[in-house]
């Protein structure tokens, strides 16, 4: 272990081998670091926390207690992991929220997660997003700089968010959905209200930039939602909507690449870039 000036090391914190420490680095009880990873200067890492092997963790990040980050992390810089919830705001009480963050994460500066998420392998983000409490995200997740996810959402896996994307509480977003930017997901169907209707997104949906999907709407299975529409009834499986109101324009298998002529939708059929079934295709990975 290789330790910069001013760094305040608990005892009973676990270090690893070739662990490099930079300069006024606080590492708390019961700290577990994995081997081989890089903690910069100013960082924290509180109380029953842990980084697997490999990790970078960036100049000023704060890692907050019962944090568990997987093997082979980038935490940027003056990124938040762990984020106190009201229960300490109020009471000064952490109540131990667990934070759990699976392997290969790309967390990039400024980025706020709370505590309580359960965050899959190969997630990554853009700058400055932040992830609200209680939520449920999948594997190979991807959400873009500015994007904001509330509190109870259930996220899937190989879901890609653009910038200034924002998820109500409540949503349910399933595998393989696409949400470009400025897109939102609304949830209160009599603003201001306690009563909450969250949005459900099916799988493969692709959601284009600048849509606000009213509360308790489905965006169906394949569709595609034009960009800048209030949708403001369920879309059905299959089909292309647009315009504020909402309406239907025929089916998604109908579009046409306006380079090629070729199909374009559903679109796993015809593009694979991060994907699964990249190289091989859709049809042979889904046998």
């Amino acid at each position: 272990m290789i330790t910069g000036m001013n760094c305040m090391i608990a005892e009973s914190a676990k270090i690893g081998e070739n662990v490099s420490i930079g300069n006024h680095v606080c590492i708390q009880e019961d700290v577990v670091i994995g081997d081989n990873s890089i903690i910069c200067d100013g960082v924290i890492i509180c109380a029953g926390s842990e980084i697997g092997a490999d990790a970078y963790i960036d100049f000023g990040a704060i890692i907050r207690e019962n944090v568990k980050l997987g093997k082979h992390a980038f935490v940027g810089a003056r990124c938040i992991l762990g984020e106190y919830l009201m229960d300490f705001i109020e009471n000064r009480d952490t109540q131990k929220h667990e934070t759990v963050i699976g392997d290969e994460a790309i967390i990039r500066s400024e980025t706020i997660i709370y505590g309580a998420n359960t965050i899959g392998d190969y997630f990554q983000t853009g700058h400055r997003v932040t992830i609200r409490e209680k939520s449920r995200i999948g594997r190979n997740v991807r959400i873009g700089t500015l994007s904001d996810i509330q509190g109870d959402c259930e996220i899937g896996n190989y879901v890609n968010m653009h910038s200034n994307v924002h998820i109500g509480m409540k949503s349910t977003i399933k595998n393989y959905v696409w949400i470009f930017p400025y897109v939102v997901l609304t949830n209160d169907p009599n603003p201001p209200s306690e009563q909450l209707l969250g949005v459900t997104v099916e799988e493969y949906a692709v959601i284009a930039t600048g849509t606000v999907v009213l509360p308790g709407m489905t965006v169906g299975q394949d569709s595609l939602v034009g960009a800048g529409a209030i949708v403001n009834k369920n879309v059905n499986e299959g089909k292309v909507v647009v315009g504020n109101p909402m309406r239907e324009l025929g089916d998604v298998v109908n579009i046409k690449n306006k380079t090629t002529g070729e199909p374009c939708y559903p679109w796993r059929y015809h593009f694979d870039r991060g994907m699964p079934w990249k190289g091989i295709g859709f049809e042979e990975w889904n046998k």
